[in-house]
Parts: structure tokens; C-alpha cells; sequence
């Protein structure tokens, strides 16, 4: 465990949840990954079952949609347009009886992956109707082999605009900005109305996807930059806070033995490397300010109001946190294609990965639940295939 000493947290203004004490802020931080996002699912429906109730979600790629499906629907039907939506895109793959047999297994992964290469995703995207090279330059035919208008459809139908904007959850989802090649968030606390384009250009990854032209500006898939928004939402904590930040790509895994290990870890690390640095610089930069608090408690008192050290003393504020990783660890025969394999089989299997993840770490929920109560900052992964913290 990774740790630095914090002033207390304020008084929290609730506790509905009965496995552990709440702060004030309770952040979802959703990756992105495409398919694997059900993971992301399973972990909303367990923290929704366990009373804990989300106020911030932030979100990239399939990150992005499954943030504005939750803010954009009231607690008691989040689950549900969820299943919606993810029964919706896993449809054209259903489930078929299939011996259990790692080889066979991988071998209808692929070939799933491959159908959805071929067909598309039902209500997500499908296949332009020419290649890229017979289209004219400059349009969206020309800039992607798929078209994601079947998705604006289906955010249509599964979300509250005026909930997401106006509600009690703050969104803030990334993209990035192609002319200048800036990160950029929009989010509903900083004056951003967002609507099914903000979400789509989050993940619009190219070359399969156009950018999506947003107030004059074209937007790629967040992910090229940043595949986890954990940098934003600490940038702007202004409270006592627990952030469940969900990685759908794990940074430790076994050296690959074929061509297709190759593609899986390659992603695996380019994805995930980014969530790891951003984790572990967090708990870093606040070891750094208790450090400047320490050396601010021993200068005499009539040098406070000098302005050197009131700027040293703002830069030292902060508030605790603690921040706990829900790691997706894929099964061996997830290949490098597992990110678009949307089979309705897979993705039942990760939703309840995400669920399991969250039991295991309500199982050991008096570890975090301390480090709450006492107004640490600390970064957790309670899962039992890393049962230290």
C-alpha cells in the first residue's frame, strides 16, 4: 500500500452503505476497452447492490457510454438500460453450447471477433457500404471503414439528456481534439450540455471510426491520449473522496508464447501503462505535499502571511483519498482481438467478473473503510489475485 498522511476528511454528509463509512465524493472512472466494458457493468450493478451510490462517473470510449447511461437514468433503472444496451450490441453473437476447451474457446473468440470485423455490432456500428478509398476525401466514408450512426440511435433511446445534464451525477467523458492534438473533457459541471455527440466522440477510434465534429472541432477516441480520465477528476477533487477506477487492460501479465499473445499484451501494456502512471503519480504528488506541510508547520508564525509561503501553502492543500482498482484480468484464450469479440457469452462472463471484483473488495472493505475514517490518501487493489494493497 502506497500511502501518505492527509488532514481528516470533513464529517460525511452520508452513510448508505453498510460495509464501510462514504466521503462525501464517490467517483466511478470508467476505461476504455470496447467489449470489455460489460466488465465495467457487472461493477456498476455490485456497487449499486451494495448502497453505494455514485456522484461523479467519468468515462472514455465504451467508458463514455456506460458514464452516460448511468447519469442518464435514475438509480432504480441504471442496471437495466445496461442490459439493455449491451444485450442490444451482443445480440448478432448469441451464446451457443461450446465444449470447454481453452483451444476451442480461442478459436470462437477469434471467430466472433471476426464476424463483428465483418457485420459490424447491432445498434453500435456496421460496415460503410464503400472503402474508404472510393469516398470523397474529407468525409466521414473516407475517413473510417465503419459507421457509428446506428449508436447515436441507441443513446437516443437508453438515456435522459436532461437528467445527465441537470441531475444529482456529475459526467465528465474525454476526446481528443485533432487539428491540435489536445486532450479535452466535456463535462456537465463546467458548462458543457452534453448530448450522443460528446459520448460518441469519445470513442471514435480511428481508422475504424470518423471523428465526430463538435462546435467546428473534430474529435478522435480519448484513448490516443489517455485511456483512463483518473487525471481529470483528481485535477478538480474538491472534497473527501473514493474513486473506483475500473482498468479493463491489466499492466501485469505472463510473457506471450504465440503471435496472438503478442497483439493481447502489446494492448495490454499500451493501455494500460497510462492508468498505472496517472495511479501511482496521484499518491506520489500527495506524498510530495505532506512533505511541504511538514516543512510549513516548523517556520515561525511571522512568516505566514509572506507571499512565498501562502503560495506553498495552497499548493499543499488537498483532500483524502482513497482509490481502489477493479482490474479486468483477461482468460487465456483472450486474444488481441478481445476488445471488439462482442459475443453475448464473453460478455456475460465479464459482467460477472466486474461483479466479483466488487465482492472481493467488500470482502476486505474494513481496510478501506480505515483508511477512510482516518483521512488517508491510498491507492488499493483487494482482488485476491493481489490481495495486498
Amino acid at each position: 500500500m502506497a500511502d501518505s498522511e492527509a488532514p481528516p476528511p470533513a464529517k460525511s454528509r452520508r452513510n448508505r452503505c453498510a460495509a464501510m463509512p462514504l466521503p462525501d465524493c464517490v467517483a466511478l472512472v470508467l476505461q476504455g476497452g470496447g467489449a470489455l466494458g460489460s466488465f465495467q457493468a457487472g461493477v456498476i450493478e455490485a456497487l449499486a447492490a451494495s448502497e453505494v451510490e455514485i456522484d461523479w462517473v467519468a468515462g472514455i470510449s465504451i467508458g463514455a457510454i456506460n458514464a452516460a447511461i448511468v447519469a442518464g437514468n435514475p438509480p432504480e433503472r441504471r442496471v437495466e438500460r445496461l442490459r439493455t444496451f449491451w444485450d442490444t450490441v451482443t445480440g448478432a453473437l448469441p451464446s451457443f453450447p461450446i465444449y470447454e476447451d481453452e483451444r476451442i474457446r480461442e478459436a470462437v473468440h477469434e471467430w466472433s471477433a471476426l464476424a463483428v470485423a465483418s457485420f459490424g455490432v447491432p445498434g453500435f456500428f456496421r460496415p460503410r457500404a464503400w472503402p474508404p478509398a472510393l469516398a470523397v476525401p474529407g468525409s466521414c466514408g473516407a475517413l473510417s471503414f465503419y459507421d457509428t450512426e446506428p449508436l447515436r440511435a441507441t443513446l437516443d433511446a437508453l438515456v435522459d439528456w436532461n437528467l445527465l445534464n441537470d441531475g444529482p451525477v456529475r459526467v465528465s467523458v474525454g476526446a481528443v481534439e485533432i487539428k491540435s492534438g489536445n486532450f479535452h473533457y466535456f463535462d456537465n459541471r463546467l458548462g458543457c450540455r452534453i448530448d450522443a455527440r460528446h459520448i460518441m466522440a469519445s470513442g471514435a477510434l480511428p481508422p475504424g471510426f470518423a471523428p465526430v465534429e463538435i462546435d467546428g472541432y473534430l474529435y478522435w477516441d480519448g484513448g490516443l491520449v489517455s485511456n483512463t480520465p483518473l487525471t481529470h477528476v483528481l485535477d478538480h477533487q474538491e472534497e473527501a473522496m473514493l474513486v473506483f477506477q475500473c482498468d479493463l487492460f491489466s499492466s501485469t501479465a505472463d510473457a506471450p508464447r504465440t503471435l496472438m499473445d503478442v497483439m493481447a499484451r502489446e494492448k495490454e501494456i499500451r493501455y494500460s501503462s497510462r492508468t498505472r502512471w496517472v495511479s501511482a503519480e496521484a499518491v506520489r504528488r500527495r506524498s510530495v505535499r505532506d512533505a511541504i506541510r511538514r516543512v510549513l508547520g516548523k517556520l515561525p508564525d511571522e512568516m505566514a502571511d509572506d507571499p512565498d509561503v501562502e503560495a506553498l501553502a495552497a499548493l499543499a492543500t488537498e483532500h483524502p483519498l482513497s482509490l481502489v482498482q477493479l482490474i479486468h484480468r483477461a482468460n487465456a484464450w483472450e486474444g488481441g482481438s478481445r476488445d471488439y469479440e462482442f459475443s453475448q457469452r464473453t460478455m456475460r462472463e465479464h459482467w460477472q467478473a466486474g461483479r466479483d471484483a466488487v465482492a472481493d473488495t467488500m470482502a476486505q472493505s474494513r481496510v478501506l473503510a480505515q483508511n477512510i475514517v482516518d483521512g488517508r490518501t491510498a491507492a488499493f487493489d483487494l482482488t485476491p489475485r493481489h490481495p495486498h494493497a
